[in-house]
């Protein structure tokens, strides 16, 4: 099992969560619901995702919540271009 505090990519997503956090804080509070919430969620979903991989036995595995972390990303990327 790895130390999922221990890795960069963790890291990155735990400041990219704060990132966002603080972007979606200028969205118009009509967006609480729709954006701002999808946004969040999203970017939260990264670190997250990384985390849970690190608890998984094979390789394989970890592979697969990298790739989903990499697939919420890019929702936050997407969500942040049509938000801007």
């Amino acid at each position: 099992m790895r130390d999922f505090k221990k890795l960069e990519i963790w890291k990155n997503g735990i400041t990219i969560v704060k990132l966002v956090y603080s972007l979606v804080q200028k969205l118009p509070n009509e967006e609480k619901f729709g954006l701002k919430s999808q946004i969040s969620r999203a970017a939260v979903s990264d670190p997250s995702n990384i985390a849970e991989g690190c608890s998984r036995n094979s390789e394989v595995e970890f592979k697969r919540f990298l790739e989903i972390a990499l697939g919420s990303l890019f929702e936050v990327e997407t969500q942040l271009i049509i938000s801007k």
